[in-house]
């Protein structure tokens, strides 16, 4: 099945290929005794990608944590994940990394953080009573200390590759986050204000702290003491980890300001920033905002180089359709072409 899958990607002229390794398929303890079979499995992969002119692109880690980990020590909840993450990582790039040349740390951070510990649709499924149907967490404080370890575990990794393999591998590494792009539904200071924070808590969460080694402002004024601050020490580690950003980016938002929460404080309400669809229903081209996030993160975040890791559209399946009919596939053919417009216009 992935030499036939492989060939397909061959076929359509694909250069690159995005995949995930699963760290539980490498260590199915979170650490200690290696599942040679998972390696095995990687190694072929990546071998045959190779073979076919395909280069890979690695993410480290993309919401699969070893079950282990979360008994253990409650997982990304504990300052342990820091070590055992890291040494997942080098046993990677040790393995894998004289094939590999581009590696991503995490994918999506703010929904892997916002779904497990806000609103607990994600595992490990924590979120407080008000917010979810959970029976324990705290949807409060839990998001911020999980993305506190989540910097801490991408920086240590980055750190890592940099002074152990970088040079002899001649590869890049980064992380993939996602946001959508945010237009104020008014024109008043209040919704401009709010579309700012939206982006700092989607984008700047983490982007922030591994450019400029701390958070956005607004994060740290809205969310106060429960969110974690860095030490010096840990603010020094911290900046500057990428070589790249991956950036996952699917459609455009209004943004209203929203009225502060008093009590039932959670990830989801902190930014005092309410989504909104036009009032007439309809969609928001998405396109042009492809090309405004770009603009942003170039003058807000020193120009970085950007890989576009994900970017597309669904559709409601119309199982009556006939096959003829499916494959002519309009809706994705403009979407692509309007966001492959915006994106040259950005590059311009």
């Amino acid at each position: 099945m992935m030499q036939s899958d492989i060939q397909l990607m061959k076929e359509v002229g694909l250069d690159s290929f995005r995949f995930s390794i699963s760290w539980s398929r490498i260590f199915p303890e979170g650490k200690g005794k290696v599942n040679e079979l998972g390696v095995n499995f990687y190694n072929n992969l990546i071998n045959e990608l190779l073979a076919n002119d395909i280069t890979p692109v690695v993410t480290l880690f993309h919401c699969d944590l070893p079950q282990a980990l979360e008994d253990e020590y409650d997982g990304f909840l504990s300052r342990k994940i820091v070590k055992d993450y890291r040494d997942y990582a080098d046993f990677c790039f040790k393995t894998f990394g004289d094939r590999v040349k581009t590696w991503v740390t995490f994918n999506e951070p703010y929904v892997f953080i916002s779904n497990g510990y806000a609103t607990g649709n994600f595992p490990p499924g924590r979120c407080s009573n008000y917010a979810g149907n959970c029976t324990v967490g705290d949807s409060a404080t839990e998001p911020y200390i999980v993305g506190y370890h989540w910097i801490l575990s991408h920086a240590a990794a980055v750190r890592l590759y940099k002074k152990k393999y970088q040079v002899s591998q001649k590869g890049e590494i980064g992380i993939t986050l996602v946001t959508f792009w945010y237009i104020p539904k008014s024109d008043t200071a209040a919704d401009k204000e709010a579309t700012s924070r939206a982006l700092d808590f989607w984008f700047g969460w983490h982007a922030h702290p591994i450019t400029y080694g701390d958070y956005p402002e607004s994060m740290k004024s809205l969310v106060g003491d429960r969110l974690p601050k860095f030490t010096k020490s840990e603010s020094k580690l911290v900046k500057g980890t990428y070589d790249f950003l991956g950036l996952n980016y699917y459609t455009t938002f209004y943004i209203e300001n929203a009225p502060p929460t008093t009590t039932n404080k959670s990830l989801s309400s902190d930014a005092q920033a309410a989504f909104r669809l036009p009032d007439n229903g309809a969609t928001i081209d998405g396109s042009t905002g492809l090309h405004d996030l770009l603009v942003y993160i170039k003058d807000n975040y020193q120009n970085p180089t950007i890989y576009i890791h994900e970017n597309g559209v669904g559709e409601t399946r119309n199982a009556s359709k006939p096959v003829s009919e499916a494959i002519k596939d309009s809706a994705r053919i403009k979407y692509y072409d309007s966001h492959l417009r915006s994106l040259l216009q950005a590059i311009k």
